[in-house]
């Protein structure tokens, strides 16, 4: 295997990853622990499981049609890739405002700059990445090592935290309480709008497509989840040391007081570099993925794609500078999140089935099935949350 395919690769796992693990995941991951307890390791368990199935499905049609998924919905229903396109587009857009704020939150605890002054130096490392010559593979190592980075800072603050081992097991197995709203929420988190699709199209991009490269998108997808429930993980054990101790949050930033309690102003300076990672990396992975969704468009988008990489990333950051943090923004994008799943994966598990598009493939009856369940499963609890929310 050549060494470019193989940085393509664990670049596409990494990119999905980090993608994911955003300053929103920071918080919810956090935020659940301190509500649920270590109930929560159930939550995380079926989360996984539920990212797999889904994942799977996404990255192995994508990959056996060699078609990005908003040309797959054209092909299935004139018009549905253009509809997929937008809200992929409109959700990735939003997060992007919240994890510029995050860089900027990020840098101001590292170094006590502004806010606003990190979030436009992140700005211009984010574009720094997208203007080298070699993009791709920039882009592959730039998520890759800030990903490790910040796993290994919150293992060693999880082992710090002393976190009381033997009830997250048994609790993950036989939980005291179940909350659906907090597995729609993470499912969504890691695997709904651009999330799923980031590495599936990075892999394209490389060439890593066919029937005869299945076993490489598999390894690829399963790590891409099996990163961020790593990270998930031990964010949960590190915040869960804290609580099961009685120790209260701090609600304004979750996150940065679990760092700050285990290891003091060390800690608080070892979350800004989290923070940061997790959020550079996601501003890098939402603009990559969101204009990956418009570039079949019209040979123009596809001639200056850089260009409008650019354009996301730096308007992202202008929202951020003159408006603020708009949470609202966020909570709103978090659940068109948890919505768009079920749709674009369905879409994806019906295009499996047609010749025309899979050619002599015949797609296993066990994937589709999974893929089903998670479509069903993430339909009821996305119409059960949307309607408490409306209510």
């Amino acid at each position: 295997m050549s060494k470019q395919k193989s940085s393509a690769i664990m670049g596409a796992a990494f990119l999905m990853a980090t993608s994911a693990i955003g300053p929103g995941f920071l918080t919810q991951t956090t935020v659940f622990t301190w509500q649920l307890g270590a109930a929560f390791g159930f939550v995380v368990l079926i989360s996984i499981l539920l990212d797999i199935g889904a994942q799977l499905n996404i990255w192995r049609v994508l990959a056996i049609t060699e078609r990005r998924a908003q040309d797959l919905a054209n092909d299935l229903l004139p018009g549905l890739g253009y509809l997929l396109a937008a809200l992929v587009v409109l959700g990735g857009l939003a997060f992007n405002i919240g994890n510029i704020a995050g860089c900027g939150l990020g840098i101001q605890v590292i170094t006590g700059m502004d806010t606003v002054y990190g979030a436009l130096l992140s700005c211009g490392i984010a574009l720094f990445v997208f203007w080298i010559k070699e993009m791709g593979y920039m882009l592959d190592q730039f998520t890759r090592w800030l990903g490790l980075l910040m796993v290994l800072l919150t293992v060693y603050i999880a082992v710090s935290s002393q976190p009381p081992l033997g009830e997250a097991i048994r609790q993950t197995v036989w939980p005291s309480v179940i909350d659906t709203k907090a597995i729609i929420t993470l499912v969504g988190g890691t695997v709904g709008g651009y999330i799923s699709f980031a590495g599936a199209h990075r892999l394209l991009d490389a060439g890593i497509s066919g029937t005869g490269q299945l076993k490489l998108v598999n390894k690829s997808a399963v790590s891409g989840i099996i990163i961020t429930g790593i990270m998930r993980t031990v964010l949960f054990l590190a915040t869960l040391g804290v609580v099961a101790k009685g120790i209260a949050l701090d609600s304004n930033n979750p996150p940065a007081s679990v760092f700050r309690i285990v290891a003091g102003v060390a800690g608080y300076r070892f979350f800004g570099v989290v923070m940061w990672s997790a959020a550079i990396t996601s501003v890098v992975g939402a603009a990559y993925t969101s204009v990956s969704f418009l570039k079949t468009f019209h040979p123009l988008i596809l001639a200056y794609e850089r260009w409008i990489i650019s354009f996301f990333i730096v308007f992202s950051t202008i929202v951020f500078v003159f408006v603020g943090n708009p949470v609202q923004l966020l909570i709103t994008a978090g659940a068109l999140n948890g919505l768009i799943l079920p749709v674009a994966l369905a879409v994806i598990l019906v295009a499996a089935l047609k010749k025309k598009l899979m050619g002599a493939y015949r797609y296993p009856v066990w994937l589709q099935a999974i893929g089903w369940c998670v479509v069903l499963i993430m339909g009821w609890l996305s119409t059960v949350t949307l309607i408490a929310w409306i209510r």
